[in-house]
């Protein structure tokens, strides 16, 4: 397998194990080595870094021919002769700057796209890139640096902070950004929530008069949808993480660093605190408020408030430690008898 095919990526490089270390935020011993990329520890040659993160990957370490490595403290021992170990604490975040050395962000093309049609009244700065059959409404303001994908629509008001990244195709309204956000292709932003009045004649929509508030650095993967708020603002809090296809209900309020995982849903007026972790797939109902650094297992359903620090799982979703104990007791009710 071929990492950073030059076909879709850009390679930057060589650069000395020095250069690598500092941009890893890690350590090595003074070496004359030329780095010219990176690669899994099973495949990396002597000119390429790799790391190591998860100790079940302990062997292929031991094995490794790369010609340096970024690995913790204690593993430190289990690099093999000839390969110059990169020391952190921090092993895969360290992987992370290092790759994104080797391999930056495809270099930006400032202005408009012919085809693009941004209206009389827009501000669009002017080392924003802007893509083929992109629109951009009047009133709506796009920050320095920013790249608008392909056929994006970014709405009347909306305003997108400096160095965002709009992937294809995504649809932008009633939505405040902050810095350094990145919405992901076929991304659904400020939409109308599903809120309604039943009544004897039918059913009556509910107008929503929020917006969606987006915080610094925070990534929304593909297809993923975000409601404006009904009568106050959805808020996705500074540098949070949405996986593909979330659905965040109006009103929603996440708080800092959160992570919610693919395919999960979170009802209307839901609260997160800072540092919240939402595994695939789990429902959490309306109106509930899930405390600073809980973790919800995959698959979950939450019915209740989850108290902070909490690790639930199962359906309803009850404290981890319970569930396993009643899953044991089931499993020695079913026990054939001998």
């Amino acid at each position: 397998m071929t990492i950073g095919d030059t076909r879709f990526f850009v390679r930057m490089g060589p650069y000395s194990l020095a250069a690598v270390a500092e941009e890893a935020g890690g350590t090595a011993a003074a070496a004359e080595l030329l780095l010219t990329g990176v690669a899994p520890l099973q495949t990396a040659g002597p000119t390429e870094v790799s790391f190591l993160d998860n100790r079940r990957y302990a062997s292929a370490l031991e094995r490794t021919t790369a010609g340096a490595v970024i690995v913790h403290p204690d593993m430190v021992a289990r690099v093999p002769a000839g390969t110059v170990p990169i020391v952190t604490p921090e092993p895969y975040a360290g992987w992370a700057r290092a790759a994104a050395l080797f391999y930056p962000a495809s270099p930006m093309h400032p202005g408009v796209h012919p085809t693009a049609f941004v209206a009389e009244g827009a501000q669009v700065d002017p080392s924003a890139e802007v893509g083929p059959f992109a629109l951009v409404e009047a009133g709506a303001e796009i920050g320095g640096r920013c790249r608008i994908g392909p056929h994006v629509t970014i709405a009347s008001g909306v305003v997108i902070g400096p160095d965002c990244r709009i992937g294809a195709h995504a649809s932008l309204s009633h939505a405040l950004l902050g810095a350094r956000v990145y919405i992901y292709p076929g991304v659904r932003i400020g939409q109308e929530g599903f809120s309604f009045a039943a009544t004897a004649s039918g059913i009556l929509s509910v107008p929503h008069l929020g917006r969606v508030v987006v915080g610094d650095d925070v990534e929304i993967g593909a297809n993923t949808t975000v409601d404006r708020g009904s009568t106050k603002d959805t808020v996705i809090g500074a540098g949070s993480r949405l996986d593909n296809l979330v659905q965040i209900g109006h009103n929603v309020h996440l708080g800092r660093c959160c992570v919610i995982v693919a395919q999960v849903g979170i009802a209307g007026s839901v609260a997160l605190g800072d540092f919240v972790q939402i595994g695939g797939q789990a429902g959490v109902a309306g109106h509930l408020h899930i405390g600073q650094g809980a973790r919800v297992g995959a698959q979950s359903g939450v019915m209740a408030d989850v108290p902070p620090g909490a690790t639930v799982v199962g359906s309803p979703a009850q404290p981890r430690q319970e569930v396993f104990r009643q899953i044991a007791a089931l499993k020695r009710i079913a026990r054939p008898r001998g």
